[in-house]
């Protein structure tokens, strides 16, 4: 499974994550601030 790390444009919060995870934080947004997420926010 791949690895991403999502960092948040507004709070600036870096996490790592896996396939799933980064399809829910695109669907719901930031996990910490609820913020509005795009795939350029994964590295």
């Amino acid at each position: 499974m791949q690895e991403y790390t999502y960092i948040c444009p507004e709070c600036t919060q870096e996490i790592s994550v896996n396939d799933e995870m980064r399809s829910a934080i695109l669907a719901n947004g930031c996990p910490v601030c609820t913020a509005a997420v795009t795939q350029t926010d994964f590295e």
